[in-house]
């Protein structure tokens, strides 16, 4: 049995979350300009600007990176304080072993 989180599962999904989040509201704000979020985007990914292919990929990029990025904060977070002393001897208890 493996204790804690997979940081590679962890990064993956929410990078691939944030990607598809992301083509979403882009193909919302073409759908729909008159509520578009574009000027959000900007403002939350370097060097976006709207629209261009170049600029679309930029932020599907960044998006997915951002995935990875909480990966690393989230996952070590979570597994120290799922293995934390208050179990007793400060390893993992049984209880929290994932199969």
């Amino acid at each position: 049995m493996k204790n804690g989180l997979s940081f590679y599962a962890v990064g993956q999904a929410t990078g691939l979350f944030l990607a598809i989040t992301f083509v979403l509201c882009v193909a919302f704000d073409l759908l729909f300009p008159q509520h578009a979020m574009y000027d959000a985007w900007r403002k939350l990914l370097p060097g976006f600007e709207w629209i261009s292919w170049s600029s679309f990929w930029l932020g599907l990029i960044e998006s997915y990176g951002y995935g990875w990025y909480f990966a690393l904060i989230w996952v070590p977070l979570y597994n120290f304080f799922l293995c934390s002393p208050g179990c007793g001897s400060g390893q993992c208890c049984s209880r929290h072993q994932v199969k």
